[in-house]
């Protein structure tokens, strides 16, 4: 459909999901503008300790190619068929996403992900880019943004609708969260109690992979683990997510004698890959980990939040990118049904994306202690042994991974609540038994009289 406005879209935050969205918006025929607190990345060196790998898989990868993105995007990926779990003992297995051929997950530079996008934005003439422009605030009702320019000084800026895609912290949510009476507002905000650090495998001779490059690596050690994930130059961004105090914790690891000792004791065949370990643990800082839910996202049909700013998640489902990029699309695709409505658009927008995010910031959850306590489990590893027979016989067949993973036409809710049931009962039947002493057909039967 054609535009049928000269309507002025505000876009605040030029992350994934706001660039994606200005683009998208642009490719329409918008006016847009898209203001950015920091500095241009393009410009500057990306700084080492700040989560640069992240993991594409469909949901993302459909709303790239709304855009007409998904192609370029996937050249800059290394696509990840499985968990490779690492054992104390430095024994290896291999844990496939899906029985299925063809689906796979994809490891992609968060920065150069972004850098793509913003050079596909700076193509349109009807697309304004600012940088070092920080939003103070948001006059809701009128559409009215204020912003901290790299001078110093303060600019208003008008439009006909503001968008917010400013992150967790978003100033826009900020904005709605001030004006709680007439919104009535809900905001909450759950930090884990687990914490995260950044390290580097760096290429091997010539540029290879000393690991394994198509597997997204895990050392689960119960209260801790570590990950890492491959990037295209040969080395793998490496992420700890240790708990802040006890034995494991960041506050304890405080020393070089401490923090080589406690490696070679949980971390020994991941210690021999990091010659780098001491720089990089001291060098980069902890992050911490926390998901924020809220609602309502849209206020007088004039402002709207995308993204993190609306749902925040914790990164352990891999879906936080893929979430923000769903939004986009939705959202896109509200605009084609109610084109010039915007108090129409944001309010249907908000109803069908709301308990969605909220599904997958649970599932994150969820996921989190199941890669940090359960992978090395037996009746975790049988589950997952007959999920990958089923998704190999029965077509129709989807673990919860793979419904949230590669079924992208699927809500979240739908898969959280279909996932969990088929998770009950396969655990409960694989904890009785060997799986070559279950029958596939009768659990498959189960499984569908189980769904209605």
């Amino acid at each position: 459909m054609a535009k049928t406005t000269n309507d002025r879209i505000l876009i605040i935050g030029a992350g994934l999901c706001g660039t994606l969205l200005a683009v998208r918006m642009a490719q329409r025929g918008y006016e847009v503008a898209l203001h950015e607190r920091l500095s241009d990345m393009r410009t500057m060196e990306v700084a080492g300790g700040r989560s640069i790998n992240l993991a594409l898989s469909d949901r993302g990868l459909q709303a790239l190619a709304s855009a007409g993105l998904k192609e370029q995007v996937l050249e800059a990926c290394i696509p990840m068929h499985g968990r490779m779990i690492h054992g104390v003992d430095g024994d290896l297995r291999l844990s496939k996403y899906s029985g299925r051929e063809g689906e796979y997950i994809n490891s992609v530079s968060r920065g150069g992900l972004n850098m793509t996008l913003l050079d596909k934005a700076e193509s349109f003439d009807n697309l304004t880019l600012t940088f070092q422009s920080k939003c103070s605030h948001v006059e809701l009702e009128s559409g009215v943004a204020f912003f901290q320019n790299k001078a110093g000084e303060t600019e208003r800026v008008e439009a006909d609708v503001v968008i917010g895609t400013d992150g967790a912290g978003s100033a826009v949510r900020r904005s709605m969260m001030d004006r709680t009476p007439d919104l009535l507002f809900n905001y909450s905000q759950d930090f884990l109690r687990t914490g995260y650090k950044e390290l580097c495998i760096p290429p091997g001779d010539g540029g290879t992979h000393r690991i394994d490059k198509n597997a997204l690596h895990i050392w689960p050690r119960g209260a801790f683990m570590t990950i890492a994930l491959p990037n295209l130059d040969g080395s793998f961004t490496v992420t700890m997510f240790h708990p802040f105090e006890g034995e494991a914790g960041f506050n304890t690891l405080n020393s070089s004698d401490r923090l080589n000792a406690f490696f070679e004791q949980h971390y020994p065949d991941l210690l021999v890959h990091l010659p780098t370990l001491t720089e990089d643990y001291f060098n980069h800082p902890v992050g911490v980990l926390g998901t924020i839910k809220c609602y309502p996202w849209q206020a007088f049909g004039k402002a709207l939040l995308l993204g993190d700013a609306a749902h925040a998640i914790v990164p352990f489902y891999g879906q936080g990118m893929n979430a923000s990029f769903e939004d986009v699309r939705v959202f896109d695709e509200t605009v084609e049904r109610f084109e010039g409505d915007w108090e129409k658009i944001f309010k249907v927008f908000q109803d069908e994306r709301v308990g969605n995010t909220n599904a997958i910031a649970d599932l994150a959850v969820d996921n989190f202690q199941e890669m940090r306590d359960k992978v090395d489990d037996i009746p975790f590893i049988r589950k997952r042994q007959l999920e990958m027979q089923l998704e190999r016989t029965y077509k129709d067949y989807y673990s919860k991974y793979s419904l949230v993973t590669f079924k992208p036409g699927l809500p979240y809710a739908e898969a959280m609540k279909i996932g969990r049931m088929q998770d009950d009962f396969l655990l409960k039947v694989c904890a009785e038994r060997e799986v070559e002493d279950i029958s596939l057909e009768k659990v498959y039967q189960e499984l569908k009289n189980m769904q209605g």
